[in-house]
C-alpha cells in the first residue's frame, strides 16, 4: 500500500516500462491522425519563459 493506506489502481499500477509503451502509441495515433499539437520554436521558447517566470516566482516569496 501506499501512502493514506491506498493501494495504486490502473495506469500508475503498471509498471513503468508498460506505461511507456502504451503512453507512446497515444502519442503515435494523435500524430497520425492529425490531432497532435506540434510547437514551433517560437511557442517553445515561450512556454519556457513562462515556466521559467512562474518557477522563479514562487522562490521570492
Amino acid at each position: 500500500m501506499t501512502e493514506a493506506g491506498r493501494e495504486r489502481r490502473g495506469f500508475a499500477a503498471m509498471d513503468p516500462e508498460k506505461q511507456r509503451r502504451i503512453a507512446s502509441k497515444g502519442g503515435k495515433a494523435a500524430h497520425q491522425s492529425g490531432r497532435a499539437h506540434e510547437f514551433t520554436s517560437e511557442e517553445a521558447a515561450e512556454a519556457g519563459r513562462k515556466g521559467g517566470r512562474a518557477s522563479a516566482r514562487s522562490r521570492t516569496s
